[in-house]
């Protein structure tokens, strides 16, 4: 394998996709090994190590071989290993349609434009917020996707407070989550029509359909 070009891959594996405005759709999910982040709800600790490292030739004879149209690149965190960049361009020329979840704690503007990004923003409750990078808000495409996952009132009010400061809704498509376990959909579906959020109501449909830590799916 040329060195250059190695990635470490956690799986590879098709299913629907679970959130974001493509959610419900048959879907390939690369999940890429690592992340720098330590959220407190992550569902996905199994990838922060180990993996299987794999050429992008290999990747894209695996993801040709389930056969959707719609990948994702997730992780862990996808941008945290150099070659992500490399594989999706490869994938968008193969003539893919890419996308990429990554928590905005990695610079997105070398991604191509044609890759559809959806920025996990990290609320207080994550344990995680300080290490957003809010200048990647300038990288987005209108197009694109800001998700963020609340685990109770406080980050509600954080994310209002920050959909506020950098004008979201007017910029991009906004999806506020519940952390699951943690946050009642209802609760937060009242907190959004209470406060006329520019929002859409992000449930992790995957979860509701297999076991919520079902791997491969």
């Amino acid at each position: 394998m040329d060195q250059d070009l190695v990635i470490t891959v956690t799986e590879i594996y098709g299913s629907i996709q679970g959130e974001s405005s493509y959610a419900g759709l048959p879907c390939t999910f690369v999940r890429l090994t690592g992340c720098p982040l330590r959220c407190k709800w992550c569902d996905t600790a199994y990838g922060f190590t180990g993996g299987q490292q794999k050429s992008i030739a290999m990747i894209l004879s695996e993801v040709k071989a389930i056969g959707l149209p719609l990948v994702e690149l997730t992780g862990g965190e996808p941008l945290a290993q150099k070659n992500c960049v490399p594989l999706a361009k490869k994938l968008v020329e193969a003539g893919y349609r890419v996308l990429i979840e990554t928590s905005g704690s990695e610079d997105v503007s070398t991604l191509p434009t044609e890759v559809h990004i959806i920025m996990d923003l990290k609320a207080p409750g994550s344990g995680m917020s300080d290490r957003n990078m809010f200048k990647n808000l300038d990288h987005l495409k209108p197009s694109d996707e800001i998700k963020m996952v609340l685990a109770h009132r406080d980050d509600f009010d954080w994310a209002i407070s920050i959909m506020e400061q950098f004008k979201l809704s007017e910029r991009f498509n906004v999806l506020l989550s519940c952390a699951f376990g943690l946050l009642q959909p209802k609760d937060l579906c009242e907190w959004m029509v209470a406060a006329k959020v520019g929002a859409r109501l992000n449930l992790q449909q995957h979860k509701y359909i297999w076991h919520p830590r079902a791997k491969g799916v």
